[in-house]
């Protein structure tokens, strides 16, 4: 590569300050070389930028690269009176739009142009250009290429030889240097490379020591890789013929065979910039499988690119996560406006057509025919009579002036040949319209973000069933039961889904008291939900035999194995008496409960012996009784809140007591100090599941209990005692209902016992629990009497009257029970 200096200038040639022609034996021109840092700053500045910049390379170095080279950008139509090859030059200076997209980092393709310089010493120069991005660990970022063209349009308007020569400039590196041993390794450079002339090994060594770069590939026959705009009068043709070729195909009209050439080349570039496009679309939407954030990068990816104006509808359905019936979209189908991006200004479309919007579009729209058809429909320009067709479908808004004169183009959103939704794409009247290719490109654009909603949409739809399925296996615990608050929390584990197999449940045991359940079969998944539901649904009925804690291990674990063996679960189960003021607990592979004295606030694990899990069959269960005090709480959680990889149980179990004790103004507040204490913390994949319950207790004077004789006279006593009770307690209003039901059930039990005396007890707490004891298993039933029958009517009364009521099995006979609702205190 030449760089003008005067010991460069080709033999037979005087230097001199002015332009250097290019050699007209060996079309060389001589190029000014800059080469720009990541930073934008100069790091090369050769001979030839010394002289075609008027400046020292001590001058250039570390200097920004857009201070020393003020180019300037298009110069005036080639073959008019202003065209720099017939007269003077247009007056303007400072930096080019295409070379400062290059200094600014913007371009990562080669580009060229051409533009008027102004140097030191009021010389104003026609410069050729050339900017090579450099991709590669070092810091050079761009290379700059320059060279004066006064010379080539001199020997080009003169009708010299040259011209063809100039039309195929390559940066051909012939230079010297003052390195010692230059000459030398040129020498020897063509004993490696046969092929290669002595003169062009000197080009070559020339270009490693004055630039530093390597070679990497060597051509006879190289070219510049990006053609610059020379501007001779040949361009206004050129762009002519162009511009002919392309109005030829925008109206589908035949190309003349003399624009062939053009029209091959228009419909090259096009489909090149579509399949760009398409190709940018699709790395940019389906980053997530949320349905939402896809629906807005399905928008954004196509404006202002494609469209000025993108609205996506989808389907009542797709938008809720739900199954939709198969079949073709009709006029009762609901389409929900789910996102809109426009580059109008701001506001302009949100009172018109807002987002989240559900309408139905009529059978003669252009919608209609695009929803049920599957395919594109292009609407060149929406005329006055369209546009108030279009309008008619917004209630009181008048869209007219918003689509009227833009072009439109509607692309249906499918996915496995159903069509979710569709988009609406709309132009600027002054933008050129939807022709058949954009309808091509949006099928496809459609069709690839019809299968990314898809994705998601189908990812939401699994999403919610799950949900779904784990709320109907956990059950919905009351806040206040006899004696105690409880509250609950589930968090769902973060892999396969968000179902698991953790559960909690209470249940209302016979004397006021409460059993308390934690499990967790271990695994996750669907199948391990449903073992859950089928051994919550075995405790629960188990717990309504009344059975001691262990025994109902034993017999739950009998039954896991009656399933299977595919899964084990682990299990605490807790019985609170508020009454007498204790805990009855047993325990199959799980984690011990924390127990919180009221007393001094300080926290302890319940040493219980641990068991096996359910499920491995053969292995004894104990309980324990541990005493309790009014205002103390049990904390139950499975282990997915305490343990995490890496970290020994201990230290969860540690956290557990610490956060358990921590003050708190309710139950909620302490759940959810647990939770952020333990629920938070890093590598947590399993679900958890908490149960907390604060032991209030029943006091000793809000308990009252009788032994009746089995004789039907103790009716009458019975019903007497109990309204003493209620008026002694101050709930005279509750004295008349209860004496009568109470009188019902101890007839019952009367009649039905065998040997054991019937008991009678009235407890105040939440509610007013009536409980009447005999010894006959058999549990009575609600009957349909008729009018005459003697019998058949006392629990249709006590169903009528009570709040709730029930009867189970206990291990000397059974418990019928009713509540009564007591006054807010």
């Amino acid at each position: 590569m030449d760089h003008g200096t005067e010991r460069d200038t080709p033999p037979g040639r005087p230097a001199g300050r002015g332009a250097v022609p290019p050699d007209p034996v060996t079309g060389r021109v001589p190029l000014a070389v800059v080469v720009v840092d990541r930073d934008g700053l100069v790091s090369h500045w050769s001979r030839g930028a010394r002289r075609l910049f008027r400046l020292s390379k001590e001058e250039a170095i570390g200097r920004p690269a857009p201070d020393l080279l003020p180019v300037s950008g298009v110069l005036p139509e080639a073959g008019t009176e202003d065209d720099p090859a017939y007269g003077a030059y247009a007056d303007y200076d400072g930096l080019g739009p295409g070379l400062e997209s290059s200094l600014d980092g913007r371009l990562s393709y080669p580009a060229a142009g051409r533009a008027r310089l102004t140097v030191p010493a009021d010389r104003r120069a026609d410069v050729l250009w050339w900017a090579y991005p450099l991709v590669g660990p070092g810091p050079e970022r761009l290379l700059v290429l320059a060279a004066d063209a006064d010379g080539l349009r001199r020997d080009y308007t003169d009708g010299g030889a040259q011209a063809p020569v100039v039309e195929r400039i390559a940066p051909a590196f012939a230079l010297h240097t003052d390195f010692p041993g230059a000459d030398e390794l040129a020498r020897r450079l063509p004993e490696i490379l046969p092929s290669m002339s002595v003169g062009e090994s000197a080009r070559i060594v020339a270009q490693v020591l004055e630039l530093g770069y390597p070679v990497l590939e060597f051509s006879q026959n190289d070219r510049v890789p990006v053609t610059p705009d020379w501007g001779v009068p040949r361009r206004a043709e050129r762009r002519a013929r162009r511009e002919r070729a392309a109005r030829a195909l925008a109206a589908g009209a035949p190309v003349p065979d003399d624009l062939r050439d053009e029209a091959e080349d228009l419909e090259y570039a096009a489909v090149r910039e579509r399949l760009e496009f398409l190709n940018e679309v699709s790395g940019a939407i389906g980053t997530s499988l949320d349905l939402s954030r896809t629906i807005v990068e399905v928008s954004r990816a196509v404006v202002p690119r494609f469209t000025d104006v993108a609205g996506t509808y989808l389907r009542e359905q797709v938008v809720a996560g739900e199954g939709f019936p198969d079949g073709v979209p009709d006029t009762t189908t609901m389409w929900h406006r789910v996102a809109l991006e426009h580059t109008d200004e701001p506001g302009r479309w949100d009172d018109v057509v807002p987002v989240g919007e559900a309408m139905p579009f009529p059978a003669h729209t252009p919608f209609f025919q695009c929803m049920t058809s599957g395919e594109p429909v292009l609407v060149p320009r929406i005329t006055e009579e369209m546009g108030h067709a279009i309008a008619s479908q917004f209630e009181k808004r008048d869209i007219r002036p918003l689509i009227t004169g833009r072009s439109m183009l509607l692309v249906p959103l499918k996915a496995r040949h159903v069509v979710l939704g569709f988009m609406i794409l709309l132009r600027h009247p002054e933008r050129p319209v939807f022709n058949d290719m954009d309808r091509v490109t949006g099928a496809e654009l459609a069709a690839r973000a019809g299968l990314v909603l898809d994705n998601a949409r189908m990812y939401t739809y699994q999403e919610n069933v799950a949900e779904t399925l784990q709320d109907s296996m956990l059950p919905h615990i009351p806040e206040r039961m006899a004696g105690c608050d409880i509250a609950t929390r589930y968090l769902p584990g973060t892999l396969l889904g968000r179902v698991g197999g953790d559960w909690f449940d209470s249940v209302k045991l016979p004397g006021a008291r409460t059993a308390l359940v934690v499990g967790d079969v271990m695994g996750h998944g669907l199948n391990s939900a449903a073992m859950m539901g089928q051994l919550r649904t075995a405790v629960q009925t188990m717990a309504g035999l009344d059975l001691p804690p262990a025994q109902l291990l034993r017999n739950l674990d009998d039954l896991a194995q009656r399933l299977g063996d595919t899964h084990l679960a682990t299990c605490l189960y807790a019985v609170y008496d508020p009454i007498a003021g204790e805990l009855h607990l047993a325990n199959a592979g799980h984690i011990p409960p924390v127990l919180v004295r009221a007393e001094d606030g300080a926290s302890e694990l319940i040493e219980l012996p641990t068991g096996a899990p359910i499920g491995v069959g053969g292995v004894p269960f104990e309980s324990v009784r541990v005493p309790v005090a009014p205002g103390d709480r049990l904390v139950m959680c499975t282990d997915g809140l305490v343990e995490m990889r890496g970290e020994d149980i201990g230290v969860g179990l540690a956290t557990l007591c610490e956060s358990a004790a921590h003050p708190a103004a309710s139950m909620d507040d302490a759940c959810d100090t647990i939770i952020r204490a333990l629920g938070t913390r890093g590598g947590r994949k399993d679900d958890v599941a908490l149960l907390m319950t604060r032991l209030n207790g029943i006091e000793p004077d809000a308990v009252a209990e009788w032994r009746l004789a089995r004789d039907p006279s103790e009716v009458g006593r019975a019903r007497a005692a109990v309204r003493e009770q209620l008026h002694d307690w101050g709930l005279p209003k509750q004295a008349d209902a209860a004496g009568l039901m109470v009188g019902e059930l101890v007839t019952n039990a009367v009649r039905h016992s065998h040997a054991r005396p019937v008991e009678l007890r009235l407890v105040r707490a939440d509610t007013l629990l009536c409980e009447v004891d005999d010894d006959d298993h058999e549990l009575p039933a609600l009957k349909t009497a008729g009018p005459d029958d003697e019998t058949g009517r006392g629990l249709r009364v006590v169903s009528t009257l009570a709040r709730e009521w029930g009867a189970s099995r206990t291990r000397t006979g059974k418990t019928v029970w009713f509540e009564l609702t007591l006054p807010r205190r």
